[in-house]
């Protein structure tokens, strides 16, 4: 089956008027200079020519290049990250053929929609290419009304009990939570232009000589202008909200909690974190109705190490403790702290707050429009967050039993917001595809799962919001919350090595539960404004290469996971399809290696060449650690899952523990609630 995929690979990027993809790599390998833009196309072409087969006339020629440059040091890595590339998509075509037949006829297929591509529409080729290498695209442009309420009908729950004692007072019985995520100053802020003191823009200079550990989607540069500081603007969006609610009566105390995590790209920003916060928050307006808490890596270490590890050798003696518990924390990659927001709601009904039932997280770019949710769904944020649909029982479309512990809301573009909340965040692009968009193109499943799940309405006898309603798969993290109940039972976790879509990577860990799994109700009519794109234009523009690099490597790490997950692949999938499952591919080194290198080849032929060199690079480097992370039968890959899964049962044992002997009146647990109660208070940031 390799000659199918290399007389694929040739047809894609032969060069003449009926090119699929538009991209001249006969022109970027030919290239004679020496420069680093020039070795970057070099070797990209090489790599595709290498590909294509040894019936390319510049075969021999793209392999002797790879393995010159496999010699120099600045380019090694890279150079063996294409060599390396060829073999493993071998392999994997070879196996997924070996086992699947239905596979291997959609590639014959496609070979013959290809030879035939003169007098094929670009629309029927499109979709033969989709078929192989994204099949959850496939028919979604063509059938989309159709496909929107086969949707709707594989996410409907039953409902067989709605929860009897819901959330009745969210300003006490919710944590909220969000993360904060900081970064090194842009290059255009001059440090003695950052507004923090001194003694920060002094550990600031220091730390900007540091190694990038980690990458988000867009951090916030420590010292950036108030006006323009994520940070505030968050809190400053839900404290207003809260202030509404108050004038609709509906708060019982003085402020309402608020956890921060505080993740960072740089090792060195761990000391000076929380240090920043409370400046920027004690110079900048109040914040009266809420008591913001935030919890560095430091915070987090301190949590395990003078509450959770005593506790551990007192009641519960488990060898090498400490480790066990190391996925507790919220430096890292994004599972690792997305899962501790959720967690630290168990310790805090245990420990400090017996009253708290739930936690909800936002994020910082998005507000609640308080005014338009009355208007239009005559329901304020808390009022939503009262419903009886969270923490419902009921069966899905397969019949399975579903707990519906955690909800999850939908998203509006402040742009959007004028003409309407039911205004879906994403949509399908109204133009041609980019290259590398033929062989992935993931915002078509997302704009039909955000359609078919975050924009339904209970406004009929079938979907009426109490006999039957929507659970999502396709989550925003910046909009859903889950039990403290729903917590205990079914201890989700998102593992610590899920670096984007951690909120919807949470739900994985507890897809198979049985004699009930949980999920994720659809509270219809509950918005969040997004309003990113108003004030963080060159966070998002200064990240974008990694955020892609990202999104390459969810799908390998979304792929691995799900095999470790279930010895059935397909039904893993199945439950997650499309959006979600998208990144979970049958060949996902194959889909990686082509995404990549078309957008390699598209940075360069769009003259962006920094951007071409920053992301052949970085990529390389990147993608290849996670080839190897996720490779073999007992992968590192699964050696973590299974380690933190562990981590998180013990955990919660140990909660349980303590809860059961602070309320028997046992000493050396009230002793340990005190000392837990005493390091809570140190992480206020706003007096």
């Amino acid at each position: 089956m390799i000659e199918h995929l290399q007389f694929i690979v040739n047809q894609l990027i032969h060069l003449d008027k009926e090119s699929v993809v538009r991209l001249n790599f006969d022109q970027q390998f030919a290239t004679t200079e020496e420069n680093d833009t020039a070795i970057s196309k070099k070797l990209n072409s090489a790599f595709i020519i290498m590909l294509a087969g040894r019936k390319h006339l510049r075969f021999k020629e793209a392999q002797n290049v790879l393995k010159q440059f496999t010699k120099f040091p600045e380019w090694a890595e890279v150079a063996n990250f294409y060599l390396n590339g060829i073999d493993l998509i071998h392999q994997e075509i070879k196996t997924i053929c070996r086992k699947d037949a239905e596979f291997t006829r959609r590639l014959k297929n496609l070979c013959e929609g290809l030879s035939k591509k003169n007098i094929c529409q670009q629309n029927e080729i499109r979709e033969n290419l989709w078929s192989v290498f994204f099949p959850e695209g496939k028919g979604i442009i063509t059938n989309w009304n159709n496909r929107v309420e086969s949707l709707r009908e594989k996410r409907t729950v039953m409902i067989t009990e709605l929860n009897s004692s819901p959330i009745n007072d969210p300003g006490h019985q919710i944590i909220f939570s969000s993360n904060v995520l900081l970064t090194i100053p842009f290059p255009s802020m001059p440090i003695s232009e950052l507004e923090c003191s001194a003694a920060l823009k002094t550990s600031i200079r220091q730390t900007m000589q540091e190694p990038q550990l980690y990458w988000y989607d867009h951090p916030i540069p420590i010292g950036i202008k108030r006006e323009n500081n994520e940070i505030l603007y968050g809190l400053r969006g839900l404290d207003k909200a809260v202030e509404f609610e108050k004038d609709r009566g509906n708060i019982s105390h003085e402020r309402v909690t608020c956890i921060l995590s505080v993740s960072v790209t740089h090792e060195g920003l761990q000391q000076i974190a929380k240090t920043y916060l409370q400046e920027i928050l004690s110079e900048s307006e109040g914040l009266k109705n809420l008591e913001v808490f935030a919890f560095t890596e430091t915070d987090t270490k301190q949590l395990i190490k003078k509450v959770i590890v005593p506790a551990l050798k007192h009641y519960l003696p488990a060898k090498n403790a400490e480790d066990l518990l190391s996925m507790f924390g919220v430096d890292g990659e994004y599972g690792r702290h997305y899962s501790f927001l959720r967690a630290i709601a168990v310790f805090w009904k245990v420990l400090i707050d017996p009253e708290v039932k739930g936690t909800f997280k936002i994020d910082m770019d998005q507000v609640f429009p308080q005014k338009e949710l009355v208007e239009q769904t005559h329901a304020s944020a808390f009022e939503h967050l009262s419903t009886s649909l969270w923490g419902a029982h009921g069966t899905d479309w397969k019949g399975q039993s579903i707990e519906l512990g955690m909800i999850a809301g939908a998203l509006v573009n402040k742009r959007d917001i004028g003409n309407g909340l039911f205004n879906p965040d994403v949509v399908i692009p109204e133009r041609e595809l980019n290259a590398d968009e033929y062989v992935f193109f993931s915002v078509l499943p997302q704009a039909l799962s955000t359609e078919a799940e975050m924009m339904t309405r209970y406004q009929s006898v079938k979907l009426d919001g109490r006999r039957a309603c929507i659970q999502s798969i396709h989550v925003t993290g910046g909009i859903s919350g889950i039990l403290v109940d729903s917590l205990r039972s079914h201890r989700p976790f998102t593992p610590s090595f899920i670096g984007r879509a951690e909120d919807q990577a949470y739900v994985f860990s507890v897809l198979f539960n049985l004699p009930e799994r949980l999920g994720y109700v659809h509270k219809a009519g509950f918005f969040m404004r997004h309003d990113k794109e108003a004030f963080v234009q060159e966070a998002v523009k200064s990240s974008y290469v990694g955020k892609l690099i990202g999104d390459y490597i969810r799908i390998l790490n979304f792929s691995a996971y799900a095999q470790v997950l279930s010895n059935d692949f397909l039904k893993c999938k199945d439950e997650v399809d499309p959006f979600t499952g998208c990144f979970l591919s049958r060949i996902p080194i194959t889909v990686v290696y082509l995404r990549f290198c078309l957008k390699t080849a598209s940075f360069f032929g769009e003259n962006k060449k920094e951007q071409g060199i920053e992301f052949i690079k970085v990529g390389a480097s990147r993608i290849s650690k996670t080839l190897d992370f996720i490779r073999g039968p007992n992968s590192l890959l699964q050696q973590i899952y299974e380690k933190e899964r562990e981590g998180w049962n013990v955990y919660y044992d140990i909660l349980s523990i303590l809860e059961t002997a602070i309320n028997k009146g046992d000493e050396f647990a009230l002793n340990l609630r005190k000392v837990a109660k005493d390091m809570i208070n140190q992480c206020v940031v706003n007096q």
